[in-house]
């Protein structure tokens, strides 16, 4: 049972109009959205933020984007996030091989040298206490612009955000996550938790 059940996606029109960004990338709006709306600035500004964000400027793609945000959820332990931004990853056309092999990415030959050294840092910087050090910053240097390390640490801080928020919630996770879920992480210890 969450913490404050969601309102209706009707509740706020506008709101509901700016949400209907998540359409395209999950299918649905997320429940942990429907429940930002309580406050609507605080939905717009998620809403606002996310977008700028997955915002595609330089080398990262929306799919590894979504990976990025995939290993920061599972560091941080949230199933909610876990689901979303596995089916994300999937519907942004991620590779399939990098789809079934994400926690082997340090060896794995579908992952670059500068993709390991992103997902790395997806671990590290979600890692508490805080694990990222002066030979990751080196190798993150090496493989990524600034503009693109910024955009790599805008997904593992906008999931931060989102990881505390839903695991405190117990945002209830929706039909199509819980499927992606399943089907996705069928090869992990996935479930949801308390998100039902």
């Amino acid at each position: 049972m969450p913490l404050v059940p969601p309102l209706s996606s009707e509740a706020n029109p506008e709101v509901a109009d700016m949400a209907s960004f998540f359409n395209e990338t999950l299918g649905f709006c997320p429940n942990s959205v429907l429940t930002m709306m309580r406050r609507p600035e605080i939905a717009k500004a998620f809403i606002n933020l996310n977008m700028a964000v997955m915002d595609n400027q330089g080398a990262v793609t929306s799919a590894f984007k979504r990976l990025i945000a995939y290993v920061s959820s599972n560091v941080s332990g949230c199933r909610y996030c876990q689901a979303h931004t596995i089916r994300a990853a999937e519907r942004y056309n991620a590779e399939p091989d990098q789809l079934d092999h994400v926690w082997e990415y340090q060896t794995h030959p579908s992952f670059s040298e500068a993709e390991r050294a992103a997902l790395d840092l997806a671990v590290a910087a979600s890692t508490i206490p805080n694990a990222v050090d002066a030979p990751l910053i080196k190798r993150m240097n090496r493989y990524w612009s600034e503009n693109d390390i910024v955009e790599i640490m805008g997904v593992i801080a906008l999931f931060g955000y989102l990881n505390r928020w839903n695991d405190s919630m117990a945002t209830t996770i929706e039909p199509d996550a819980i499927r992606s879920g399943e089907i996705l992480l069928a090869n992990t210890d996935w479930e949801t938790g308390k998100h039902r």
